[in-house]
């Protein structure tokens, strides 16, 4: 890739506009949100069992939600070359980078079938504690986890078309599968009409109904393009460049995710039920704040393929803007509804009880994740990942890990696993913010 610079390549008014940002984002929002709200509705439906399926749930659940984090190097990574070659002009090259982000996909997403199956034993009783958490975790993780190519998949279609600044097909097959699978899940877990009353094990097939849908429908898009799909080594090989620093960014994110939901549980099933409510609810938010971090990566790529640094410096400005206007609104309807909205998720008081302890936490830190979100997607739109990752690491290993830990041995609970997390985003924004202002990250060309 060139590395020549470029600081006026692009005039002020080449600037995206408001309505051009918005649209990129507002797009994105719709594809991100199908995902959580489905995870929504399925703690809903899965609550209504009682404390320890919605335990399950939690621990289980967040298991597979590692693998699509981890498997976030797909996207991200996918979008920030894809948008270089088509700000540049070449769409053919930009769909080729899908290609070969949806090889990988299917080859990781297979080892991950594999290992999931073998491990979920192992997993259930290391996070879940033992006993009846740990056992339904287990039967949740089994019949989930075949679903973990589709997951794959569908990241490296949301890459790809988001290079190309595509906005109308990924919300047709995300709404397609999620959508179908939100009607299923009630229906395999309560036993309605000609299915069967399957449990916890009936929001599992569900999963996997969803991310087998959508992957399919993603590889059919794929498909039509007018580019060989055979897989090219050295363009996987450079996927895996960019990947690196990528999974390793996300790793040290499921380090901290994964050790927060153990210690929670920890403290009992009440505490992870609560917890799973809280985290589901966090990442509802972080993937709508994410809707402007994906417009930000489409548009500071482009900009940058096209050699224009003025350009990728303004949507950074546009893009934190919105994100901070957005966090303060979404702060303050969730501080609203603290008396009303985990009474959503389930009945049991134990749980709604130990709710405030994460809660006030998770509506401080809505600003503060805006603007994080926002300056990660411009520095993932520039390719700078290598950065992100050293940032992300350091503030995991000198924040959140040492809390979410500490909170076991001093008994804190809720408390030392949600103060950790805004050590976490505090430490991260300040690191993104330094490095947007200078002028190591605005690299141009393809």
């Amino acid at each position: 890739m060139p590395h020549a610079r470029s600081r006026d390549a692009a005039r002020p008014d080449d600037e995206p506009g408001a309505r051009r940002v918005l649209a990129l984002a507002s797009s994105a929002l719709v594809v991100l949100v199908a995902e959580p709200l489905y995870l929504l509705v399925d703690t809903a439906v899965v609550g209504h069992l009682g404390a320890i399926p919605l335990a399950g749930l939690a621990v289980g659940g967040i298991v597979l939600a590692q693998v699509a984090s981890l498997g976030t190097f797909l996207a991200y990574g996918t979008t920030a070359r894809a948008a270089r070659h088509h700000g540049a002009g070449d769409r053919a090259a930009a769909v080729r980078e899908g290609v070969a982000a949806t090889w990988i996909a299917l080859g990781v997403g297979a080892l991950v079938v594999v290992a999931g199956w073998t491990l979920a034993p192992w997993v259930g009783d290391v996070l879940g504690g033992g006993g009846a958490v740990a056992g339904a975790a287990t039967s949740w993780l089994r019949i989930a986890v075949v679903g973990a190519p589709g997951i794959l998949v569908a990241l490296a279609g949301h890459g790809w078309m988001r290079g190309v600044q595509d906005t109308r097909r990924p919300i047709v097959i995300v709404l397609a599968g999620n959508g179908f699978s939100a009607l299923l899940c009630p229906a395999l877990v309560y036993g309605l009409g000609p299915f069967p009353a399957l449990g916890l094990e009936g929001s599992a097939w569900a999963n996997v109904v969803a991310q087998a849908t959508v992957g399919v429908l993603f590889v059919g898009a794929l498909a039509r393009e007018r580019v060989s799909l055979r897989p090219v080594v050295a363009d996987m090989r450079a996927q895996f460049g960019l990947g690196r620093d990528l999974l390793l960014r996300s790793a040290a994110f499921q380090a901290c995710f994964l050790s927060a939901t153990a210690v929670a549980a920890r403290f009992g099933a009440p505490s992870v039920a609560a917890h799973q409510i809280v985290l589901q609810l966090w990442m509802f938010m972080v993937t709508v704040l994410d809707a402007l971090a994906i417009a930000a990566q489409s548009l500071v790529g482009a900009a940058l393929g096209a050699a224009s640094v003025a350009t990728a410096r303004g949507v950074a400005r546009r893009v934190t803007r919105y994100g901070l206007v957005l966090g303060c609104f979404a702060g303050v309807v969730f501080a609203a509804t603290a008396g009303v909205l985990p009474g959503v998720f389930t009945p049991d008081p134990a749980v709604r009880d130990v709710v405030p302890e994460a809660w006030w936490f998770f509506v401080a830190l809505q600003p503060v994740a805006a603007y994080v979100f926002a300056l990660d997607g411009v520095l993932l739109g520039a390719g700078d990942a290598a950065y992100l990752r050293r940032i992300t690491v350091g503030s995991a290993l000198l924040a959140f890990l040492p809390m979410i830990w500490l909170s076991l041995v001093l008994g804190w609970g809720l408390l030392g696993i949600w103060a950790g997390l805004a050590l976490f985003i505090l430490a991260r924004a300040v690191a993104v913010g330094v490095r947007v202002r200078g002028e190591a990250w605005a690299v141009t060309g393809t």
